[in-house]
């Protein structure tokens, strides 16, 4: 487990081997989600990156009689 410091500015670096295993850049937007008792970062992705997320998901599903 990773630990970080706030510095007195209340910023802090994500460490090396995250940065590296998510793809994060410099200059590249991250999402702050306060989530109970804990912060949550999110790298937010642009739409283009995003294309073809749910390809090959499998869309077959029950339905109810009255609703096909």
């Amino acid at each position: 487990m990773n630990t970080v410091k706030v510095s007195p500015k209340f910023q802090i670096v994500i460490p090396e081997e995250v940065r590296k295993s998510m793809g994060i850049k410099p200059g590249e937007r991250i999402q702050v989600i306060q989530y109970g008792d804990r912060i949550e970062l999110i790298p937010v992705k642009s739409i283009k990156e995003m294309r073809g997320i749910c390809r090959g998901i499998d869309t077959t599903i029950e339905r109810e009689a009255d609703r096909i």
